[in-house]
């Protein structure tokens, strides 16, 4: 009997060497598995769990666009009434319309209280002022001078500076003139005030004492250079608007208060011709204007 043949050294049966390939996993290569693998039941399960949340997100999406859509129209709609109203409002208060008697008599109250500073010194203070003389003859006093605008206690006496300032007195504005026959000198003094009724409450507390007042000018080189606070023979004052107008008046020669004695009688004309100069200035300045019967004019 022959003795048996080694194998080593001997290919391998084509079996033998598939079954012995394997990769390091332990899966065998050679041959594909014919056995299908499914998903695991855990793994539907979340799928489909991930399928409801992004529905839900959507719809989530949505129901916030909507909501935004909605809101942003209604801001839009309120956005446009108020525009709306604010347009008809605008057009309704700059129309031209009539005006009221309560903003025609405002109106007249603005335009005499800024007179003082819309006029001309000469404005304020004509060149000429018209006036009633001896057996009202009709004669016009001269201006010399128009002082440098001070403050109302500098253009006053003391008594009546606390008055002015209490009620609250913005500036003094003063000028002298002279008669037509040169013989008197009166100086005429525009306190400023904030308001009728701030004029009307310190008039009513104005002494009446005709020694006091306002101030004199005097002018170098003029008729009016002797004119002093001791020169004047008589002081008084007349309302008008936010305006105190006071009137001074004395002698071009120079004479004081003092030096006439209390038997002799001021000169009939001196008084009278001051106080009327003072009265003019004051009508001047109160002169109710023209009001426009509609708020553009003349047309409504």
């Amino acid at each position: 009997m022959k003795g048996r043949r080694s194998v080593t050294g001997l290919p391998r049966a084509e079996g033998e060497a598939a079954q012995e390939n394997r990769n390091p996993l332990g899966a065998t290569t050679g041959r594909r598995s014919r056995v299908r693998s499914w998903p695991a039941a855990g793994s539907r399960r979340r799928t489909e769990a991930k399928e409801r949340a992004e529905l839900a997100l959507l719809q989530q999406g949505v129901r916030n666009r909507r909501v935004f859509v909605t809101l942003l129209g209604v801001i839009i709609a309120v956005s446009a009434v108020v525009v709306l109203l604010g347009t008809v409002g605008m057009v309704a208060e700059t129309r031209s319309r009539p005006l009221t008697p309560a903003e025609q008599n405002q109106y007249k109250q603005e335009e005499i209280a800024r007179r003082w500073q819309a006029w001309p010194a000469s404005g304020v203070f004509p060149e000429e002022v018209r006036y009633l003389g001896l057996d009202r003859a009709q004669q016009y006093a001269r201006r010399v001078g128009i002082a440098p605008e001070t403050e109302c206690a500098k253009g006053v006496d003391a008594s009546v500076a606390g008055v002015l300032q209490n009620h609250g007195c913005r500036t003094m504005l003063r000028a002298t003139y002279i008669d037509q026959t040169a013989s008197f000198v009166i100086t005429v003094g525009v306190a400023v005030l904030k308001d009728e009724a701030s004029r009307v409450s310190a008039a009513e507390e104005l002494t009446q004492d005709d020694r006091v007042g306002v101030l004199p000018v005097a002018f170098p080189g003029t008729v009016s250079e002797r004119f002093g606070p001791d020169q004047r023979q008589r002081t008084g004052w007349v309302g008008a608007g936010p305006y105190l107008v006071f009137s001074t008046a004395g002698y071009a020669d120079g004479r004081t208060r003092a030096a006439i004695p209390p038997e002799e009688i001021l000169h009939s004309e001196l008084w009278p011709a001051a106080k009327s100069i003072g009265n003019q200035i004051a009508y001047f300045l109160a002169d109710p204007p023209k009001v426009p019967p509609c708020t553009q004019g003349n047309v409504c």
